[in-house]
């Protein structure tokens, strides 16, 4: 569990995708498992089209973890409690990096030009990733530069290997009953109290979200602004200046501070990358298609 966290505010979870004028929104309500399979292979999101070499992932917003997954996934094959989980969770991981490619491009047209060290987009940002304190109004060059470490994606594979990890596969009660996929702590009192809360940190729980794309926001944003990460943001930025795609595999080197385990830890990454094969998933990409909202009923 991360022991450096975010202080707030895959598979059953919600995913907030934008709305396009010409897309189809679709409900398809679920009852158990089962009926997620079958969502699957009527849209063709299949282990085959995978194998193929096709990295296209729909756009799917499940509205939330029910409690039942916890009790449903110790009795089913775990084939199918990763294939729930992996490709429940892609699309909201894929939909972040979305958001994050779209204002990094922002970003970076913007500093191409001059005079925008007071350019209020570009100060919001700043504000929003951390790199200046609230009531500044502008930017300096270092500023710019660092903003530019921190508004950058997250590899798929190291996101889909750390909630694997950290929610247990969505099975952890923080999971069912916070939304939470990533046990980033909160020391708001807001959060779910652990069982065995260790008093010598403090007064914390565990962060809890209204939808699980929440926390995955608020995972993406961790890692691109806590101190304890910067040398991913480092790692992350060189392999840039060398024209390298930044890799999740590299990436989880970094994170021996998210977790007590340390350098454990992050064979436990490793490992679930490797035996669950996630590295292609760093090449996927969402459908521009409709979306299908996914909602289990009791």
């Amino acid at each position: 569990m991360n022991l450096l966290r975010y202080t707030p505010a895959v598979f059953f979870f919600c995913i907030v995708l934008p709305v396009h004028a010409q897309s189809e929104v679709r409900t398809v309500e679920t009852r158990n498992y089962t009926d997620v399979l079958k969502l699957f292979d009527e849209i063709g999101y299949t282990a085959d089209r995978w194998q193929s070499g096709l990295r296209e992932v729909p756009r799917i917003e499940l509205t939330r973890i029910p409690q039942r997954w916890q009790k449903q996934s110790s009795h089913i094959p775990v084939k199918d409690k990763k294939r729930v989980f992996f490709r429940l969770a892609t699309p909201g991981i894929l939909l972040a990096n979305e958001k994050v490619k779209a204002d990094r491009e922002q970003m970076l047209n913007k500093i191409s030009k001059q005079n925008t060290s007071d350019d209020q987009w570009l100060v919001e940002l700043a504000l929003k990733y951390k790199v200046i304190e609230k009531g500044a109004s502008t930017l300096g060059s270092d500023d710019l530069a660092r903003l530019k470490k921190r508004v950058d994606i997250i590899p798929p594979s190291l996101a889909l290997a750390q909630a694997a990890e950290e929610s247990g596969w969505g099975t952890s009660r923080f999971a069912v009953q916070g939304n939470s996929l990533f046990g980033q702590w909160d020391f708001s009192g807001k959060g779910i109290k652990p069982k065995e809360q260790r008093k010598q940190l403090g007064n914390y729980g565990i962060a809890k979200f209204d939808e699980p794309q929440q926390s995955i926001e608020a995972y993406f944003l961790n890692l691109n602004t806590h101190r304890a990460y910067k040398q991913l943001r480092e790692k992350r930025a060189a392999m840039r200046e060398n024209d390298i795609k930044p890799s999740g595999w590299e990436l989880a080197k970094t994170l021996d501070k998210y977790s007590e385990r340390g350098k454990d830890y992050v064979k436990s990454l490793h490992s679930i990358m490797s035996y669950n094969k996630l590295m292609p998933v760093d090449d996927a990409y969402l459908w521009d298609q409709g979306i299908i909202i996914v909602s289990p009923v009791p």
